[in-house]
């Protein structure tokens, strides 16, 4: 058995309403993907920072997961046709 490993790496800006997120993932291939999203608190929620990086960290992992998921079926695509 192989073991293998990915890095991901996730930074937050934050002010008074919005919370943004850029995300990275680093594949064994060299391969770097990159999100960027961001959650914006209503006016009415109380100002707890954790909750709008988990919301726009949520997002940023789904974005990366889609287009991980677009490359390995590609990916997977061109190898089946050599």
């Amino acid at each position: 058995m192989q073991v293998a490993g990915w890095h991901v790496e996730i930074e937050f800006d934050e002010d008074e309403s919005r919370t943004r997120a850029a995300a990275l993932l680093r594949l064994r291939d060299g391969t770097e993907l990159r999100a960027r999203t961001s959650s914006t608190r209503d006016a009415r929620d109380p100002n707890e920072p954790r909750v709008g990086e988990e919301i726009a960290g949520a997002r940023a992992l789904r974005d990366l997961a889609e287009q991980l998921e677009l490359k390995g079926r590609a990916e997977a695509r061109n190898l089946s046709k050599q």
